[in-house]
This record gives C-alpha cells, sequence and structure tokens, in this order.
C-alpha cells in the first residue's frame, strides 16, 4: 500500500456502502406500505425524493466528491425523519378517536417501528467517527461516539482475532439501533458522546410510544 496516492482509501479495508442505501430505500417503502390515513402528502412522495436523492450522492461518491454526497446524504435523513415523526404524530392524534380498525393500527406501528430502527441507524453511520469516508480513511477505527467490543481490545488480541484493520459497517449500527428500540438502551456498545445519548433517547421514545401505546392500543380493540 505504500505506493497509494495521499487521501486514497484502501478498497480492502474499506467498508461497503450498499447496506445503507438499501437501508433508505426499505424506509421510503415502508413509508409507501403506510395507510394513507398516515402520511402527509402522496404515499410515493418519500421514495421518490429519496431515490432522486440518492442516485447523485452515490455518483458524486464514486466520483469523490464526499462534500457532496455527505450533504445529500444529511438532507435525505432529515426528510426521512420528518417523514417519521410527522406520521407517528399523525397516528397518535388518530388513536382517541377510534377512526382506524386494529389490523390499520397494527400495520402502521410496525412500519413505524421498522422504520425507526432504519433511520436511527442511519443516522449513527452517517454521524460516528466523522463519517463513513472519514473512517475508511483512518484504516482502524478506534475512537467515535460508541464503544465497540473491537474498540476496547489492544493490538495483540486483534492480531489474534482478525480485527487489526476494524470499523464498523453499517450493520453494526442497525445491531445498536435495533437493540436501542428493542431494550431502549445499548447493549454490547456502551454510549460515549452526548449527540449519541441524545439519538438514542429520541430513538426509544419513539420505539416506546409505537410498541407500548399504540400496537398495545390495537391490540386491546381486536
Amino acid at each position: 500500500m505504500a505506493d497509494m496516492a495521499p487521501g486514497k482509501i484502501s478498497l480492502k479495508n474499506a467498508q461497503p456502502k450498499w447496506p445503507a442505501s438499501i437501508a433508505l430505500i426499505a424506509i421510503g417503502f415502508l413509508h409507501y406500505a403506510l395507510p394513507s390515513a398516515f402520511s402527509f402528502g402522496p404515499d410515493w412522495l418519500l421514495l421518490l425524493v429519496i431515490v432522486l436523492l440518492l442516485v447523485p450522492a452515490i455518483l458524486a461518491r464514486k466520483l469523490e466528491r464526499y462534500d457532496v454526497s455527505n450533504i445529500l446524504g444529511y438532507c435525505i435523513l432529515v426528510l426521512i425523519t420528518a417523514a417519521l415523526v410527522t406520521s407517528l404524530s399523525i397516528l397518535i392524534y388518530r388513536l382517541p378517536s377510534h377512526e382506524d380498525q386494529p389490523k390499520v393500527l397494527l400495520r402502521a406501528a410496525a412500519g413505524l417501528w421498522i422504520s425507526n430502527i432504519l433511520v436511527f441507524a442511519s443516522w449513527y453511520w452517517r454521524l460516528d467517527g466523522g463519517g463513513p469516508h472519514e473512517r475508511d480513511l483512518r484504516g482502524v477505527h478506534t475512537d467515535g461516539a460508541f464503544l465497540f467490543p473491537q474498540m476496547a481490545m489492544d493490538q495483540q488480541q486483534r492480531q489474534q482475532t482478525g480485527e487489526a484493520c476494524w470499523s464498523p459497517g453499517f450493520v453494526d449500527y442497525l445491531f445498536l439501533a435495533f437493540n436501542t428500540s428493542t431494550a431502549f438502551s445499548p447493549t454490547d456498545a456502551p454510549v460515549l458522546s452526548r449527540w449519541a445519548k441524545m439519538l438514542m433517547m429520541i430513538q426509544a421514545s419513539i420505539s416506546l410510544a409505537t410498541l407500548a401505546i399504540l400496537a398495545a392500543r390495537a391490540v386491546n380493540i381486536l
């Protein structure tokens, strides 16, 4: 690797970005699958906007315009987060009126709960350690908002376990987000940064609302 140009990412150590893109598209489809009453505007609008922003973001990354790719990525995250909060607010607002059938409520709650995991996994992936590009440039992840188990190993342990050049990928943040939505707390990765603690509090609150309030109400009136 000695002849690699400065600033170039080693393809051997770089984490794949396609899982994060798949997650964003999945969020768009989940929003599309929500009952029409729980979305603002046309059902297909969010999915269309995600695709329209994601395609140039991927192209910008291929062309090594990482600043443009990051800006577009943040725009997508802000939009999908706003859509999630809006749909959840509509669902809570409509709950006391008993206008919606139990199956409709369960379908909406399940869609929002899964979207919540994917949305915040995307936020953690985008923000931790300066973002995916900065993590790839460093090669080895030793400092960030979350203390993953691999980060607590010394160099000898990393060599023995084959994690000498370990860096978190999207699946690691997806696992973290899933644990936050199910256990309402981190499990294997303690949280170090204040911004991460705030995001996890918001994610856990959304999960609690969908599971403990909305889904429970739907089951009770079956």
